[in-house]
């Protein structure tokens, strides 16, 4: 054993130098999400002493019947529907605005960076005045078009609209970023033989651009659904869930069950049902690259 050590094989080798990162990998993520799945099956509750008695599929029966656990699951699939598009077609719009042959690209790319840039929380406080009802920018502007001020935040539906309009507004800067490095990896010698062959410029987007950049497309979707599913601060910090619980996202329904009412245990529970629907989503576009491939 010690003479396979000093010379290794080469998958030893390779299993060797991959070892800490597995390790790495194990602590990080495996174990948080083996603690996670089995704390959903006690009834563990910060307040109470002693051993958390154990409850088997108890916690899960009660999610499935549990109707704040289906309306925070539509609120966050309705939200991730509406702002993964909506972050996707305005990324590219400016990506292809940032990747146009400016003398000074510096000013339009910092630009991408500040939405990224700026906290979760802060964009949220600062939509929230925008949308305000009596003092907000957003009914200032509209004054000379309706006649009463629109309760953007205590209504549902207005509240729902200008969630996934500040979201759209803060993720799109993201997605611009990574297809713009997706537009800079396409040979312009593509571009230069398309307009030799006479190719318009929309034909040159839907010919060229678009399938060279769907790899790009596809990475960028990933990381927007994932966060997407996950959304908790600017809806948080814009209406605390409300009117009532007509914005609260799943997200926030497990940080009401932990840290508000103490219940670990279902609020485990509704993390694991949060990290299937991750996993779930993840799947399709792992197998849409795989076709592709």
């Amino acid at each position: 054993m010690l003479a396979r050590l000093r010379d290794p094989s080469d998958r030893l080798l390779a299993a060797l130098l991959l070892a800490p990162a597995f390790a790495l990998l194990a602590l990080i993520v495996v174990y948080p999400i083996g603690k996670l799945i089995f704390n959903s099956f006690f009834d563990l509750r910060l307040q109470g002493g002693g051993n958390a008695p154990f409850v088997g599929l108890e916690n899960y029966a009660l999610v499935l019947q549990d109707k704040d656990f289906w309306n925070a699951t539509w609120n966050t699939v309705l939200i991730t529907l509406v702002t993964v598009p909506g972050a996707l077609i305005m990324g590219l719009g400016l990506a292809l605005l940032a990747n146009l042959p400016f003398k000074r690209r510096w000013p339009v790319r910092l630009a991408l960076l500040l939405p990224w840039a700026l906290p979760l929380a802060f964009a949220g406080l600062i939509f929230a005045w925008f949308f305000h009802t009596e003092y907000g920018f957003v009914n200032d502007l509209l004054s000379g078009l309706q006649p009463e001020p629109t309760m953007w935040l205590l209504r549902p539906n207005w509240a729902i609209a200008a969630i996934c309009l500040t979201i759209i507004w803060k993720s799109s800067s993201f997605m611009a970023l990574i297809l713009l490095a997706g537009l800079q990896m396409i040979p312009n010698s593509l571009y230069e033989a398309a307009e030799v062959d006479g190719a318009s410029q929309w034909q040159q987007f839907r010919e060229i651009t678009l399938p060279m950049l769907m790899p790009s497309i596809v990475v960028a979707l990933i990381f927007r659904t994932i966060t997407a599913l996950q959304t908790f601060d600017i809806p948080y910090t814009m209406t605390r869930g409300g009117p009532g619980n007509a914005t609260e996202t799943l997200a926030m329904l497990i940080h009401k069950n932990s840290i508000e009412y103490g219940d670990i245990g279902y609020s485990s529970t509704l993390a694991v049902f949060m990290f299937l629907l991750s996993m779930a989503i993840t799947a399709i576009y792992l197998k849409r690259i795989a076709s592709q491939a």
